[in-house]
């Protein structure tokens, strides 16, 4: 992964944590399949890269991602959740800058741990993408589920997305 990625992702995280603080219209297709994708990307990532994993590479990458993975159920759980017009409106509080900050340092922690342990892979920037992924995919899962308990349905969609919001606002 260049600069120009790690700057993207850089962008993408601000992005989020923006609309997340802001509040929006929650729709299935932003929810759930946009960190679907970027986890696909992310383990493509690692494959596609010049560097040879080794099972210390995967040992690090899989338990960073494992750990992104149980901040975004933490996410998930403080995000507020709410009808408003009759779909899906969410808002991450405050507080909820504490774990992205944990995700930061949680990454930074396994770059480290990764560096002293020479996975090379684990150590570089090539992660990235995957250990957001996880953390989004994670956080989508619960707010999913809330949503359903809940009894308020995702926003409408056009296009293929209609049809993922459509299954998603069935009742469990």
């Amino acid at each position: 992964m260049g600069i120009l990625e790690v700057l993207a992702a850089i962008a993408i995280v601000a992005y989020v944590i923006a609309r997340q603080f802001v509040g929006e219209t929650l729709r299935a297709k932003r929810v759930v399949v946009l960190p679907a994708i970027l986890l696909v990307i992310g383990i493509s990532g690692l494959h596609h890269g010049a560097r040879h994993s080794t099972p210390t590479d995967y040992a690090c990458i899989s338990t960073g991602a494992a750990v992104a993975a149980a901040i975004g159920l933490a996410q998930g759980i403080v995000m507020r959740l709410e009808s408003r017009d009759d779909v899906l409106w969410g808002r991450m509080p405050k507080a909820g800058l504490w774990l992205w900050l944990g995700l930061v340092v949680s990454r930074l922690f396994f770059t480290a741990v990764a560096a002293g342990l020479d996975a090379k892979v684990a150590a570089s920037s090539a992660p990235i993408l995957l250990t957001l992924g996880a953390n989004r995919l994670a956080m989508a899962g619960v707010i999913v589920l809330r949503a359903q308990s809940m009894g308020i349905p995702f926003a409408p969609e056009g296009g293929a997305g209609s049809r993922l919001t459509s299954r998603l606002n069935r009742p469990s």
